[in-house]
């Protein structure tokens, strides 16, 4: 048993909850940006005292409709300006953010508003409040429902007088000018009555685990959770978060913890904080923010350089771009040499940032130097082309059990190909058996409603996480696994497959990679091709004449395949390597039920729904 800790850089209010934060900034920095929001197609700020009179009108909306203390509101929306507004609004009148994501089907719905027992919701579109309508017979706690957007007509217009008229929904205007108008008459005083009620024990959220398996189960955290949390990573990386110069731009789910982390620490810190609900659009807006800072998962950096070197080939400079990521990379690991980079690499390198660098650079807004990555692993052939081009991508490790991070990568003190050193005030233990363990104020009080399901994730006060890590002597982690998720062939032999599935996943052909095998007689992946880059393969090979079923059948497009699935079992040993693959006719999505919000796969599902597939890969 192995263990590592941090001591705390920040302190948890003990009688504080999160709406000081707002109060906190309205008072020290009135006029500072600390959120940008679109209008009229413009970045325009919003300094802290106008958030706060927004943030302040809206919950009075919420007191007058008659939501108690402690009572739970469910929030279903993309990514907006209004998600941050109404979460802190929610709080504000004292009650308890249930978030659900905007991708939910009824049934998810239903369950996650039945579970927290939410006395009220606050959807973004039509469509989600049609959904949420369809089930409100399984909801009796249910009283008000808000829809963020105007309600619209079947034309598509503004609903106007049209717009429905049961609790909750208004005529023509949306949820923040409703809740506005609604609480006209309730007084300061009372606002600030129910924003300081809640301590830092007190419930702030209880964010339903997206769940590979069953149902989700709500984890409770509390502000005490954020504190520890944000408070600890924003001191720890003190020169990304400089308030009136710093600035993030955020387009991950806000639903799913990783974003909650981006929304609170941006207050807390404060720095500007903007946000995308359209990923297609991301690098227009990247352009027009600039932030200084970006969060992503990593696929996002993946895609990022997978379009680049696309285009690069299509402009007939593959070979440039193609020196240029071995330069880089071998630049950034020659920074871990005591004698640094030699000069010949030096001169390289600086010739490539004035022909390649500075272009992807310019992609990602201009003026970001950092990253932090979360929701998979990274890998370390990313992690040093980022840093060799002058973007430094610091992975992290964390669940929605821990609030998001528990481990990462110090600004300063960056291992590549690890998640870094833990998250200052808790404590990483190493079981016997491999599993990685959690201790800290970060962590969840429980699942909600389910107490066999708390007291089999948190024994001794330690957590539980399911997942298969190391330490090394300088208390970095690495992940090298899922406890349930280990195959083991019919010879007995332990693979883990997300370490060879992120290798295979590297390709820019690749979509998805599942590796099979448990009790089989050696390891099998099942692959799906990414649409965006299937088509740009097939014309660069002109293979534009092959029908669909043709282009997955070509030999040509197999050993290429092959190649990526060389890669994979590059990073381990013979005997858990690939042997055999198949390629799907499919894509793994959230509405197929394959992958979760999280975008982690289903592993049973898939396995169940492609079991002729997987028999196939051994006949």
């Amino acid at each position: 048993m192995r263990e590592f800790s941090l001591p705390a850089l920040y302190e948890v209010p003990a009688d504080g909850n999160l709406t000081d934060l707002i109060r906190r900034n309205a008072a020290q920095h009135p006029d500072v940006a600390v959120v940008a929001r679109k209008r009229g197609g413009e970045w325009a700020d919003v300094g802290a005292a106008e958030f706060l009179a927004e943030v302040q009108a809206a919950a009075k909306g919420l007191i007058a409709s008659g939501v108690q203390q402690g009572d739970r509101v469910a929030l279903m929306s993309r990514t907006r300006y209004e998600w941050t507004l109404l979460d802190f609004a929610i709080w504000s009148a004292g009650a308890v953010t249930v978030p659900v994501y905007e991708t939910s089907s009824p049934e998810q719905i239903a369950w996650i508003l039945s579970d927290s027992g939410a006395v009220a919701a606050l959807v973004e579109t039509d469509e989600h409040l049609r959904a949420v309508e369809s089930v409100r017979d399984r909801l009796p706690a249910l009283r008000d429902v808000w829809q963020i957007d105007p309600p619209r007509n079947s034309r598509g217009e503004d609903a106007g007088s049209d717009a429905r008229t049961n609790a909750g929904t208004g005529s023509g205007s949306g949820a923040v000018e409703q809740l506005t108008a609604a609480g006209g008459d309730i007084d300061d005083a009372t606002v600030e009555v129910r924003s300081s009620a809640a301590n830092a024990d007190s419930p702030a959220t209880i964010v339903y685990t997206s769940g590979t398996t069953g149902r989700p189960k709500g984890c409770v955290l509390t502000h005490r959770s954020f504190f520890a949390e944000c408070g600890n990573v924003v001191e720890r990386l003190r020169p990304m978060f400089r308030t009136g110069e710093s600035s993030v731009l955020l387009f991950l789910p806000i639903a799913h913890v990783f974003g909650r982390l981006v929304q609170v620490a941006a207050v807390m810190a404060p720095i500007k904080l903007g946000h995308v609900s359209d990923v297609k659009a991301l690098t227009d807006e990247l352009a027009a923010f600039r932030p200084t800072m970006i969060l992503g998962v990593p696929r996002v950096f993946e895609k990022v350089f997978n379009s680049a070197r696309a285009q690069a080939q299509a402009g007939g400079k593959g070979k440039i771009f193609d020196k240029a990521a071995e330069t880089a990379t071998a630049y950034s690991r020659a920074l871990e040499e005591p004698s640094g980079p030699p000069l010949g690499l030096r001169l390289r390198h600086k010739l490539f940032d004035v022909l390649v660098y500075s272009k992807l650079r310019a992609v990602l807004g201009g003026l970001a130097t950092h990253a932090i990555s979360g929701g998979a692993p990274l890998g370390e052939r990313l992690g040093h082309f980022y840093r060799g081009i002058g973007f430094t991508v610091l992975e992290g490790y964390g669940l929605t059990e821990s609030c998001a991070a528990t481990a990462f990568n110090p600004y300063d003190r960056q291992k590549i190909g690890t998640v870094g050193q833990p998250l200052p005030g808790s404590v990483v233990r190493i079981a016997d058996d491999g599993e990685v363990l959690l201790h800290g104020e970060h962590l969840f009080t429980g699942y909600w409603n389910n107490e066999q399901a708390t007291q089999e994730a948190l024994a001794d006060g330690w957590f539980h996480t399911g997942d298969l890590g190391t330490l090394d002597s300088d208390g970095y982690l690495a992940i090298t696994g899922r406890k349930k998720e280990i195959l083991v062939t019919a010879g007995g032999k332990n693979i883990a497959p997300s370490v060879i599935e992120d290798g295979i996943r590297g390709h820019a052909l690749v979509a998805e990679c599942m590796v099979v095998g448990d009790g089989r007689p050696f390891a099998g992946a099942l692959l799906t091709l990414d649409e965006e880059f299937l088509p740009r393969w097939a014309q660069e090979h002109g293979k534009m004449t092959l029908s669909h079923e043709q282009l997955l059948r070509d030999e040509e497009l197999l050993a290429e395949l092959q190649q990526a699935v060389n890669t994979g079992n590059a990073l381990v040993s013979r005997a858990e390597s690939v042997r055999k693959f198949r390629v799907l006719d499919t894509q793994f999505t959230e509405e197929s039920g394959h992958i979760t919000p999280s975008l982690k796969l289903k592993r049973g599902v898939v396995a169940k729904d492609f079991a002729d597939d997987i028999d196939a890969l051994y006949a």
